[in-house]
């Protein structure tokens, strides 16, 4: 761990085992969200979007997070199956930048996620039309009271349109700050999923 956190991590051969260090230090030291990430897509134009997001998971190789499909980066995830993610812990001045394919998670793994989250949050996926204009503050606090009362104290369902992707990455990035800007960088690389890394370090 310390070899992978305070040593040459440039040596590192397994980008994975490299994230899983530097995540369980964040998680330590950032005071909130350390599992916050910039998730990068691409509209039909090919125009680029970028917003925070939440990492809920690690399944395998992939990075697992939630959404609704009908938001504008659901549309575009579906639309245009590729990301690229970064995460930026300036508690350790490091940062990890992500890009790979996109899928859909499970209908049941996005099931048992749902109802993991609380019930205030299940509530709120179904009232909140992400991304749509809304005309007041007062309209979406009445669409929530509305579904409040709808599922009264039962079970809240999984919206139809609330579910998980997966990034399975080609290429990550591990970047830790340096004296006078010479920082260290590593880049794992590899042609497809399941392929060996290719990994060189880079000039900063």
């Amino acid at each position: 761990m310390e070899r992978l956190t305070s040593g040459d991590f440039t040596q590192e051969q397994d980008p994975f085992a490299l994230f899983a260090a530097w995540f369980e230090e964040a998680k330590k030291s950032e005071p909130n969200d350390p599992n916050g990430m910039a998730l990068s897509t691409v509209d039909a134009q090919g125009m680029p979007n970028s917003r925070m997001v939440l990492l809920n998971g690690r399944d395998g190789e992939d990075f697992v997070f939630y959404t609704n499909t009908q938001s504008q980066k659901g549309e575009e995830l579906l639309g245009q199956p590729k990301a690229a993610a970064l995460f930026h812990w300036k508690s350790l001045r490091r940062q990890i930048r992500i890009r790979g394919h996109v899928s859909v998670v499970s209908d049941e793994m996005a099931d048992a996620y749902f109802q993991s989250r609380p019930r205030d949050s299940r509530i709120g996926a179904w009232a909140s039309q992400q991304s749509r204009p809304l005309e007041s503050r007062f309209a979406l606090e009445k669409a929530v009271a509305f579904q409040a009362a709808k599922f009264g104290i039962g079970t809240i369902p999984r919206p139809p349109h609330w579910t998980g992707f997966r990034i399975s990455p080609v290429y990550m990035e591990f970047w830790r700050d340096g004296a006078f800007r010479l920082h260290d960088r590593v880049v794992f690389s590899r042609p497809g999923v399941g392929e060996p890394w290719a990994r060189a370090r880079l000039y900063p």
